[in-house]
């Protein structure tokens, strides 16, 4: 359905009132990219300055393989009992963390998938190993559809799984299987994964403990605009409720080796993600930061969302599954990364999970005043 605007949304804009869905649907099916970006860009400013891009240095390792949702945009998740299905140990795991910290990460985002296997018990084993191996990396760990997954196979109350989490020392958790908030589309690609109002009401119980949260969306299969607008408008009504995301963050769905490349077989296209980027900032002006990844997209289109409101790029993976077995595995050092934002127009300056900046590195000198040039930066 073609979208129908009643007020100019850029009027809307520069009157400091958020859109309507109405509004918000015209930006994102008909608007002029360039505008569009630049009014974005300029809400970034406002919020954060023109100067400072931040990062992360992460690691991602899997726990387990194992998954009985089958959402169809996986390629990564293996029933039990076949030959690559695993499940680490809480020794295993924490080998891992303690090899990507010493590579340099600061914050493991800790995922596995929805098996009937794995406890409570071993998450808490999980946790504590890698604490006790790697005391000073922030451990980010499961996302709101795994504890509602938790709570239904332990037959425990999702509150009493988050408040036991949260226990063992836990403050933040990354917001994966959103995928797209919307009822039809869930049933198409995950109907096995935790409804839309589970996800948010693990959110909202999360962010009631005292618990961050990011929010991500993985759009570019079978949904549609309205559809997007819809995701958006529900996160930033829980965040007027509860204020507990830290950051929103956009992806494409890969078609890969996932079941759903036969109906959708080539990625969304890049300026599709800028727009998204662009839209997020502006309606969800309750959001502190907005991501433009590298990593999930490509370097151009990431360098595009810099300038599209964005103010976070990613992280650094030390290690990353999902994706890569979707056939998705782009790679980056310390210093592209640096490069990357630089030739954006930015500064880059590295993060760690609570967005608290570590360090900024300021462009090198140039030969001739004070420097040496930099073949790496």
């Amino acid at each position: 359905m073609e979208p129908v605007i009643v007020n100019d949304p850029f009027e809307t804009i520069e009157k400091g009132q958020r859109l309507d869905r109405q509004q918000a649907l015209w930006m994102l099916a008909k608007a002029p990219l360039g505008r569009l970006m630049e009014a974005a860009h300029l809400l970034r400013v406002k919020r954060h300055g023109d100067r400072l891009v931040t990062f992360v240095f992460d690691t991602n390792p899997n726990y387990t393989n194992i998954c009985n949702t089958g959402c169809k945009f996986c390629a990564f998740c293996r029933p039990a009992g076949a030959d690559d299905a695993y499940i680490l140990s809480p020794s295993q795991l924490a080998a891992k963390v303690k090899a990507a910290y010493e590579a340099g990460a600061t914050t493991v985002l800790l995922q596995g998938g929805h098996n009937p296997q794995v406890t409570l018990k071993d998450w808490i084993a999980f946790i504590r190993a890698i604490r006790k191996t790697c005391p000073d990396i922030h451990i980010h760990p499961f996302s709101p559809a795994e504890y509602v997954f938790m709570s239904q196979n332990e037959a425990v109350d999702l509150e009493k799984v988050l408040r036991i989490i949260w226990d063992e020392g836990v403050r933040t958790i990354p917001g994966g299987g959103a995928e797209i908030l919307s009822e039809t589309v869930r049933r198409k690609i995950a109907p096995a994964k935790a409804s839309v109002s589970q996800w948010l009401e693990a959110c909202r119980i999360a962010h009631k403990i005292g618990f961050r949260t990011t929010a991500t969306m993985m759009y570019g299969h079978v949904e549609k605009d309205d559809d997007i607008v819809e995701h958006l408008m529900l996160l930033r009504g829980l965040q007027d409720e509860t204020g507990g995301f830290t950051s929103f963050i956009p992806w494409s769905f890969k078609p890969g080796q996932t079941a759903l490349a036969r109906r959708v077989k080539h990625p969304a296209h890049p300026a599709k993600y800028v727009r998204i980027i662009a839209l997020a900032r502006i309606v969800l002006d309750n959001f502190e930061h907005i991501q433009s990844s590298w990593f999930s997209e490509n370097v151009a289109a990431g360098q595009l969302g810099l300038l599209a409101g964005a103010d976070d790029f990613g992280g650094i993976l030390v290690e990353e599954n999902v994706l890569q077995q979707a056939g998705h595995n782009p790679k980056a050092t310390l210093d592209k990364v640096k490069t990357i934002i630089r030739r954006a127009g930015f500064t880059p300056a590295q993060r760690d999970s609570d967005y608290k900046i570590m360090e900024i590195f300021q462009a090198p000198d140039p030969p001739g005043i004070g420097g040496v040039a930099s073949n790496a930066d």
